[in-house]
């Protein structure tokens, strides 16, 4: 992430890197859940809390960034500069984050990976939506279209859940788990334009420590959602008979949950990095064009069923996506080229 002062291609350049980091997270955050549920893993806030619970790693950028603010400024450097407004607002948006971890871990432990992928990819229309309302940000025919496309694809996955769905896993079960993880991915759609409104709003100017800020207060408080959770469920007691009861043996058990946290904050950081150095729109576009990878991924390690109905979802996904991008496309070219008129005729009557 950056800090002031940076040019243009550096801000290109760390917005690779944060999209780098956010395909760590969307595509290997998912596959080692579900390793955790199909080795033996049963505890679902165990499970929400391993998605958020890595927060601490967020200290390792902001140690780095304190000392090379230190360095330049000297001793009066500020150590934090999150302020009472934005904090409070940061929590309220953590605990909307925890509650958000736990349908995606209850719907994950029902669902396969590939199904649970294709319907976390309606989490772009839900942006889109959110961002309409929110940030006031106008529709295009291509973002209608990407939206209608997306939200068909998730009607089509419902349709059909013979063959799909997991061992020891009954219809019921399957259509709830499916539900929530839909709720799960609006849920989260509409979350990030909120926290790009925060950055609006925040009558401050908005730094990568800023930002890394808000992130560990907003995990902070999504953790401490699913700490209470846990401790309401005794999950903190089953840990190590579930840990010695592991299909993969104890050791790989602990490896397994450490791993998880690690990979599942490479999300979230992710996330928040595009949306800080593009926008929420560009963060779930990012999410929905990683899907492909991560369908495969599941196929080759779980060996998952990949039906006609997956295909023709995954295919409006992805049509979804691109009509998306070459709407923005087509958008920025005609600002571009709207800026360059403009330039013109002051330059022309600067020159009269």
């Amino acid at each position: 992430m950056e800090e002031q002062g940076l040019g243009s291609n550096m801000r290109r350049i760390l917005l690779v890197i944060n999209c780098l980091i956010l395909a760590v997270g969307i595509c290997g955050g998912p596959l080692m859940m579900r390793l955790y549920y199909v080795k033996g893993g049963s505890r679902i806030w165990l499970s929400s809390w391993l998605q958020i619970g890595g927060w601490p790693l967020t200290l390792i950028p902001l140690a780095i960034l304190y000392l090379y603010r230190r360095k330049i400024e000297g001793s009066s450097v500020k150590f934090y500069f999150i302020t009472p407004r934005i904090f409070i607002a940061s929590v309220v948006i953590g605990v909307l984050i925890g509650l958000e971890t736990y349908l995606y871990s209850w719907g994950g432990s029902k669902l396969p990976v590939s199904t649970s992928s294709l319907l976390i990819a309606t989490q772009l229309s839900f942006t889109a939506i959110g961002a309409y309302f929110i940030l006031n940000l106008k529709f295009t025919s291509y973002s209608i279209n990407a939206v209608i496309l997306l939200t068909v694809g998730a009607i089509l996955l419902s349709v059909r859940t013979n063959g799909d769905r997991p061992e020891g896993v009954t219809g019921k079960d399957y259509v709830i788990g499916f539900i929530m993880v839909f709720f799960a991915s609006a849920s989260y759609g509409v979350i990030l334009p909120c926290i790009e409104l925060i950055y609006m709003k925040a009558k401050q100017t908005i730094t990568a420590t800023l930002v890394l800020e808000i992130q560990m207060v907003m995990c902070f408080a999504a953790t401490a959602f699913c700490t209470i959770g846990m401790i309401a469920n005794k999950d903190f007691q089953a840990i190590s008979k579930e840990a010695k009861q592991y299909n993969l043996g104890e050791a790989r058990y602990y490896t397994v949950i450490i791993w998880t946290a690690i990979i599942w904050q490479c999300f979230f950081v992710g996330a928040i990095g595009v949306t800080y150095y593009s926008s929420a729109l560009m963060s779930s576009v990012v999410v929905a064009v990683l899907l492909p990878f991560t369908e495969v991924l599941a196929v080759i390690f779980f060996n998952e069923k990949f039906s006609g109905e997956k295909g023709i979802a995954l295919f409006l996904s992805l049509w979804g996506f691109i009509s998306y991008f070459y709407g923005e496309f087509k958008q920025a070219k005609k600002q571009k080229n709207k800026s360059s008129e403009t330039e013109m005729t002051i330059t022309h009557v600067e020159s009269v």
